[in-house]
């Protein structure tokens, strides 16, 4: 089958290891050569190259996760580079390699074999297109390895409810599309994925890639289709959604109570509580825009929603309170209970003190430490006066008198009960604004927590 050069080629092999004597190279060449021309002289690759037909011919299957390139959330479609390594026997492709100078493997393109249509049942690609076309390694005794990368779109169910500390499950469903499970015996050669060569993804981290044997019988044949299901357990990375839409969120919300704080001749109290939802409304928005229109809220949606409706109630409570604080010299008085309540608990409690006021010592009824004490001459009788000082005795000058002193009483109590409603109108506001502080809190412990 060579001649004598073929023979000394040979002797020449035995004798140097792997140094090639002159012109071997040229004699693997040819018998290379040889070996491909007897090999598919009678070959088809359209058959399935089975020695007994009634026999499945076993596969074996292997996915390496090379890449994530994308996670579409909105989509629900996983966009990830793989490298996909099947083997199988064929029957028809052995040779001895002792007769073809000890060829042991050659690589041909994967297009001359016969080859399982193996397929990704969940594929989400509109062009559905497949794996390259690769060579593949032909062993001497008939097994065929062929290793093809591939860039996959495959559907992903997404839950986002607690995003953005979310974890998702991705399956890739590899399965033949035409054999059945008595043609075509389908396996995972590991328990798992291969992730040796996985570069990182900057916003998933891949915890795990386990791989299951699934028989299936669909409803429109009766054969079971066997196939390989494997599971990419992702986690997502929370820094970059916790700097830019969280930690804002948070500051934000703590400035909603702050509006109880600003005094109420400011005219600032509502335009800031205004403000404040509206930059929560972007915020929302943003996180709206990248996620799937689905009935599950994600977790930092609902904190939006309860902070936007905290903000809400909080603006309502500011114009109440506004409205008790613009009351007037013409509003009833302050309520016994409202005084004892408000004006004696709830201020000691809060401190808060007018001006010369103790925190400790509230103010005496009747005085409030608000507007002059009486006049000294006022309230004397006019019978006590002594006639040789004063006019009391002339009637005329007794009614102004008493006449201006009752307008000045009348004016000093409206006065008094105008600040008795203005210092109510700031202890509600000191009790809302620890009120709202400790929801705000509360609310951001809990989805913190909730997330962990």
């Amino acid at each position: 089958m060579g001649g004598a050069p073929l023979t000394a080629c040979l002797l020449a092999l035995s004798l140097a290891g792997t140094v090639l004597a002159p012109g071997c190279g040229a004699a693997q060449g040819r018998l290379a050569h040889k070996l491909l021309h007897d090999l598919f002289a009678n070959y088809s690759s359209a058959l399935r190259p089975a020695e007994d037909t009634e026999r499945a011919l076993n596969v074996t299957l292997q996915v390496t996760l090379s890449q994530i390139i994308d996670m579409d959330e909105r989509n629900q479609v996983l966009t990830s580079y793989l490298w996909v390594r099947q083997a199988w026997l064929d029957a028809h492709l052995a040779w001895d390699k002792d007769a073809y100078g000890g060829i042991d493997s050659i690589r041909i393109p994967s297009s001359y074999v016969w080859r399982p249509d193996i397929v990704l049942y969940n594929n989400a690609d509109e062009r559905f297109g497949g794996s390259m076309e690769t060579n593949v390694v032909l062993r001497s005794d008939g097994h065929i390895m062929w290793d093809s990368p591939a860039i996959t779109k495959s559907s992903c169910k997404v839950d986002v409810s607690y995003f953005p500390f979310d974890g998702q499950q991705c399956r890739l469903t590899f399965g033949s599309w035409t054999y059945n499970g008595n043609q075509i015996d389908l396996r995972n050669l590991l328990d798992t994925g291969d992730l040796t060569d996985f570069v990182e993804n900057v916003e998933w981290e891949v915890l795990g890639m386990p791989a299951t044997r699934n028989v299936v019988t669909y409803g429109c044949c009766s054969e079971p289709y066997p196939d390989v299901t494997y599971t990419l357990l992702l986690r997502r990375r929370a820094s970059f959604y916790i700097f830019n839409l969280l930690l804002p969120c948070v500051m934000i919300s703590f400035l909603a109570p702050l509006g109880f704080y600003l005094p109420a001749d400011s005219g600032e109290k509502v335009s800031l509580g205004v403000t404040v939802l509206l930059a929560l409304t972007v915020f929302q928005l943003l996180v709206a825009e990248s996620m799937p229109p689905s009935e599950s809220v994600p977790l930092i949606g609902k904190y939006y929603i309860a902070t936007m409706t905290m903000i809400t109630a909080s603006t309502a409570l500011t114009i109440f309170i506004m409205n008790i604080h613009h009351c007037g010299p013409g509003a009833r008085p302050v309520p016994p209970w409202a005084r004892r309540l408000i004006l004696h608990h709830l201020a000691r409690a809060l401190c808060v003190c007018e001006v010369g006021e103790s925190c400790g010592r509230p103010q005496r009824e009747g005085t409030g430490g608000m507007g002059p004490r009486d006049p000294p001459g006022e309230g004397v009788e006019p019978g006590l006066c002594p006639r040789s000082r004063c006019l009391c005795h002339h009637h005329a000058v007794l009614s102004s008198v008493g006449y201006i002193a009752g307008v000045f009483r009348r004016h000093r109590t409206a006065q008094r009960r105008a600040a008795e409603w203005k210092k109510v109108a700031k202890v509600m506001d000191r009790f809302f604004m620890w009120v709202f502080f400790l929801m705000v809190f509360l609310m951001s412990v809990l989805v913190i927590g909730k997330a962990a």
